[in-house]
């Protein structure tokens, strides 16, 4: 019979901790041996017990998850880490997997993937986006493609209020764009007040140049 995976979990919410601790107990072969609430801990609990994993939420008090993994890393442990998390962006995963992490696992999906991932992890590979990597090399050039992509700024602007502004751009009148999206003219006038407001332009001149200029929609 294989030797059990040795985990130490650490997350400063109990309950997400006895959850884990509970989602692990009901397959064979995971055995969480030790527990940390902060960052502090969860080093000196890695570096005494030397686990095969190490579950490490990233936001932790006393020391954020990021920099106790990198305490972790120089202490020459030879730990795997998967780091446990609600929301990350693409930048902190790309700075996790340079400091040594083998995977993100989000806290929302932890009922479907944290075995997977676990053991995914153990046998060698990584776990990014809910699913196996094998080339890290790869995943991270597409991670870094990712985070070089800015977001298009909208403004504040809502889906439909985003749909007038084209059509502005496009050069039509309040009664093409009413009888376009099927709405009134004074709704259409209305969405051009609060576009106006929201964008700090006064003209339909105005507004199809700012919203060429910050690139709101293609060119026409």
């Amino acid at each position: 019979m294989e030797r059990p995976i040795r985990i130490v979990l650490a997350d400063d919410h109990p309950v997400v901790r006895i959850g884990v601790r509970n989602m692990l107990s009901e397959e064979q072969g995971f055995d969480v041996i030790g527990e940390a609430s902060d960052g502090d801990e969860a080093i000196t609990q890695t570096l005494e017990l030397e686990p095969d994993i190490l579950l490490l939420d990233v936001q932790m008090p006393r020391l954020p998850g990021l920099e106790a993994m990198r305490a972790i890393m120089n202490g020459a442990a030879r730990v795997k880490i998967l780091l446990l998390t609600s929301t990350i962006t693409t930048q902190q995963i790309i700075e996790a997997l340079h400091i040594g992490a083998r995977g993100i696992v989000l806290k929302d999906a932890l009922g479907g993937h944290l075995q997977t991932a676990i053991r995914t992890v153990v046998a060698g590979d990584y776990w990014i986006g809910g699913k196996r990597v094998v080339n890290l090399v790869s995943a991270l050039h597409e991670l870094m493609q990712q985070a070089a992509v800015p977001q298009r700024k909208t403004f504040g602007l809502t889906p439909r209020e985003m749909e007038v502004v084209g059509s502005i751009v496009k050069g039509c009148s309040n009664r093409d764009i009413a009888k376009q999206f099927n709405l009134s003219e004074e709704t259409v006038k209305r969405h051009l007040s609060n576009i106006f407001d929201k964008t700090g332009v006064s003209t339909r001149l105005e507004l199809a140049l700012f919203a060429i200029a910050h690139q709101l929609v293609a060119q026409p």
